[in-house]
């Protein structure tokens, strides 16, 4: 279990210290589950699987997938939420601007994106 729960910490692209944080235990401690000095408990399983949607039996055995299914709408409030619990002030910023767009705007920016794509 400790390998992976490491193995999902890089797949979410996460620092074990904001990996930490999100678990609400310290990184010396996630350092220690990871290098299995420590073993994972309940409840950073139960943490894992409900804030990361994590496959609770794939972290318990290794099996199934790493995640379980979501809809394309759960999927972008996940990643909007990792984004705005994060500390990256960038990707904050650029998810506001976003919001932000008008409908003419967002039609700019896919036309600008479909010739990135093209070049």
């Amino acid at each position: 279990m400790n390998e992976r729960l490491k193995e999902l910490r890089k797949a979410l692209g996460l620092k074990q210290g904001d990996f930490a944080a999100s678990l609400s235990i310290s990184q010396g401690h996630l350092s220690d589950i990871e290098n299995g000095r420590k073993e994972v408990s309940e409840r950073v399983i139960s943490i894992s699987a409900l804030k990361f949607n994590a496959n609770e039996d794939w972290l318990r055995t290794g099996n199934g997938d790493m995640f379980n299914p979501m809809s394309e709408d759960e999927e972008l409030d996940l990643y909007i939420g990792r984004i705005s619990g994060g500390e990256d002030k960038f990707k904050k910023n650029l998810l506001k601007a976003l919001c932000k767009l008008s409908e003419d705007e967002w039609n700019v920016l896919k036309k600008i994106i479909s010739e990135m794509k093209e070049g």
